[in-house]
Formats: structure tokens, C-alpha cells, sequence
């Protein structure tokens, strides 16, 4: 599902230049569930926001689903990226001046789908995280966990191959963290790829497996087999020391 090979990452000034990746190797197979871990400063947001098409990477190799995304063009990514990827912030990102209905609704309408397939979609989404019944509430008329959980619709009604999640409970209190969790490991069981970047060692040790990024790098894979109708999902990963 998403393959990095001797990635890297710089960026330069006039005065300095960055590595933030470097030499970075990850394999996440499809239907995985995978925590991503480190300090603060390591590389986790930059490989999230190259994964996610947000961010070009300066060398290496990079393949989502198949798909080498190595000197594709802005409306390229932008049309693979909105038709594969789905994704969950720690700051939710709803529009506060648009209903939960109508937040769900605004990237579909990037996409071009009919009124009707989006109103499904719609309501499909609201249902498998629990908020058929608050299509109409404003943002500010929930709580955090059910404005997550808005999100969570949001990325979901497009139908993505791989959900990338950015601190996804760094916001809420610890019971709503664990619904919150929850509804995602419900969500990976049905067969989507998760990747989460976290700090929650509670969290990631949900996970099926962890991956450890220190200095722009892979240090570490930790990984227990999960079954799944009698099929092992996420062979091992030898370690990147």
C-alpha cells in the first residue's frame, strides 16, 4: 500500500540546509494498522505530509498503492491523493460555519460527485462513526470526541485506500481518546490502512505495529502478527539501524 525506499528529505536556505529524511525505509502493507513514534524533531510530520502527497521529497523512491508518485504533477498528486488517501488531524479542520452534513460534503464536492452519491455517502459515513442523528449540529455544538469523529466521516465518505492520521487523539481527554481509537481499530478491521502518528505510547501499542523514526530515520519496527481470516496481515520488517 505505501512503499518509501532511501527516501530523503532537505531543505535548504541560503544559509543552511535540513535533513529531515534520510536514507528512510518503510513498507506498510494494505489493511495494516500501523503507530508511528519518536521525539519531537525526528521526521514524523514530513514523512506524514510526503505519504500524504502534501510535500514533494528530494530523493528516493515512493510508491502508494502501487502507483510511483516520483515527478507527477500537481493535478496528479491532487487526484491521487483525494482519491487514496483520506485524512485525520489533531485540530479536526472543520469548517465552524458549515453543519456536520456540509463539512463532510466539501471534499466530495472536489470530486465531482453527484448530489445524490454524495447525500449517500454522506450519511453512510456519519453512520459508521455514530452521528447519523447530528447532521445538522454546527461544530461548536459538539464535543471534541464527536468533532473528531465528524472528521473521521469526513475522510471516510471518499472511500480511501489509506487513512493517515496526524495526533489524532492529542486533543481529547483519555476516555474520549479510547472511543476515538476505538472506532479507528473498527475502521482498520473492515480492511483500511491506518497510519497514526503519535506520541501515546497507549496508543501506539494498540497499533499492529510501531515504527520508530529518530533523526529522520527508521531506528526500529516492532511487530506482533495479527490473523485475520486465518491470513497474517504485515509480514516483518528488519529493522533500519
Amino acid at each position: 500500500m505505501l512503499v518509501m525506499n532511501n527516501l530523503s528529505k532537505i531543505y535548504r536556505t541560503q544559509m543552511i540546509e535540513t535533513h529531515a529524511l534520510r536514507g528512510f525505509d518503510i513498507s506498510v502493507r494494505a489493511g495494516e494498522f500501523v503507530a508511528v513514534t519518536g521525539p519531537s524533531g525526528s521526521g514524523k510530520t514530513t514523512f506524514l505530509n510526503i505519504a500524504g502527497l502534501l510535500e514533494e521529497f528530494s530523493g528516493g523512491e515512493y510508491l502508494l498503492d502501487g502507483v510511483n508518485v516520483h515527478g507527477m504533477n500537481d493535478d496528479q498528486r491532487s487526484r491521487l491523493r483525494n482519491e487514496k488517501i483520506g485524512f485525520i488531524f489533531q485540530g479536526f479542520n472543520l469548517i465552524p460555519d458549515l453543519n456536520v452534513f456540509d463539512n463532510v460534503d466539501v471534499p466530495l464536492r472536489y470530486r465531482g460527485f453527484a448530489a445524490a452519491e454524495r447525500r449517500q455517502r454522506i450519511e453512510q459515513a456519519l453512520g459508521q462513526v455514530g452521528l447519523a442523528s447530528r447532521q445538522q449540529h454546527y461544530p461548536a455544538e459538539l464535543s471534541g470526541g464527536q468533532q473528531q469523529r465528524v472528521a473521521i466521516a469526513r475522510a471516510l465518505a471518499g472511500s480511501p485506500r489509506i487513512l493517515l492520521a496526524d495526533e489524532p487523539t492529542g486533543n481529547l481527554d483519555s476516555q474520549m481518546a479510547r472511543s476515538v481509537l476505538e472506532l479507528l481499530e473498527e475502521i482498520n478491521s473492515s480492511g483500511t490502512t491506518i497510519v497514526m502518528v503519535t506520541h501515546d505510547p497507549e496508543l501506539a501499542a494498540r497499533a499492529q505495529r510501531n515504527v520508530h523514526i529518530v533523526d529522520g530515520q527508521v531506528t526500529d519496527v516492532l511487530h506482533e502478527p495479527v490473523l485475520r481470516g486465518g491470513e497474517q496481515i504485515g509480514a516483518s520488517i528488519q529493522p533500519n539501524l
